[in-house]
């Protein structure tokens, strides 16, 4: 039996991530994640991949979503904290997410003031619009804010397990779950279709691959997409700093698909929304083949 051992909410875009015990799940994601996202002055967004220090700034946002709190993880200097009355009613703007246009709203001055000082560069913060009606493409296509792409990133345990059996084989430490940004953290056997040898539920690694319809507590998902790695897998977390190598170095090893690079984890699209728990059991509803 798999069950559901972390819930990751990640309210701006880049920025570190909160863990929770209990969540909704909307039609784009788990409430509130995604929902803002920082941009330069020409409306780009960015991201760790140029700016590692994001994964410094700790958002917190209030359950009604009408407040935010960025502070930094950052102990040796004085940023402090900024909090914000967030807007949904300033005009929209045109963001530019991987080449696509959408719109955003402005969240003023002072949070852009704190955010350029901070990653030493102008920017602004921008919030998702309530009429944002973008639609993510996968096998489940579905609503997603400003994600990179699916709504909902899953990755089980063992998955990483196997990544830092490999790892270690290099001479290099293990690499934490922080490091790829899930959404949803299972644990154990996904509930059909792999027996071990004891007769048990296996945990099989990248067994998420394959699950095309879950069920986790009030809430349904469908299968969109591999998750895609790039350079945000190399930077610290804690430290927002980029490391060298690992782990796409033993990604691309043994995960590269043919179209797409390295992959780790799925991409998820939410068929029915409800509410999440921590301890929730994960049910697989129906299995495909793995596109890797």
């Amino acid at each position: 039996m798999a069950d559901v051992v972390e819930l990751i909410c990640y309210p701006v875009k880049g920025c570190a991530g909160t863990s929770m015990s209990d969540a909704l799940l909307t039609p784009a994601g788990l409430e509130h994640d995604r929902t803002f996202m920082v941009i330069s002055e020409d409306g780009v967004f960015r991201t760790q991949r140029r700016h590692p220090r994001l994964a410094l700034v700790r958002p917190t946002v209030s359950a009604d979503g009408s407040r935010l709190t960025l502070d930094s993880a950052d102990t040796t200097s004085g940023y402090g904290t900024v909090r914000l009355d967030v807007t949904t009613s300033a005009p929209r703007r045109d963001v530019d997410l991987f080449g696509v246009t959408f719109q955003g709203i402005d969240q003023g001055d002072e949070v852009a003031a704190w955010l350029s000082e901070f990653l030493g560069t102008p920017s602004r913060l921008v919030r998702v619009p309530p009429e944002h009606d973008r639609i993510a493409d996968g096998w489940t296509p579905g609503p997603s804010g400003y994600a990179d792409s699916s709504a909902v990133h899953l990755l089980s345990r063992s998955s990483l397990a196997l990544l830092n059996r490999r790892i270690a084989e290099q001479g290099t430490p293990p690499m934490p779950m922080n490091r790829f940004r899930p959404n949803i953290v299972v644990d154990g056997g996904f509930g059909q279709g792999h027996r071990g040898d004891d007769g048990d539920w296996a945990a099989v690694p990248h067994i998420e691959d394959r699950a095309r319809r879950i069920g986790i507590g009030e809430a349904e998902l469908g299968y969109a997409k591999l998750a895609v790695r790039c350079a945000v897998t190399l930077v610290d977390q804690e430290a927002g700093v980029r490391q060298r190598r690992e782990p796409l170095r033993t990604l691309a090893g043994y995960r590269r698909a043919a179209s797409e690079g390295v992959v780790f984890g799925a991409k998820f699209s939410v068929v029915r929304p409800g509410k999440l728990s921590v301890g929730d059991e994960v049910v697989v509803h129906e299995w495909g083949d793995a596109e890797l």
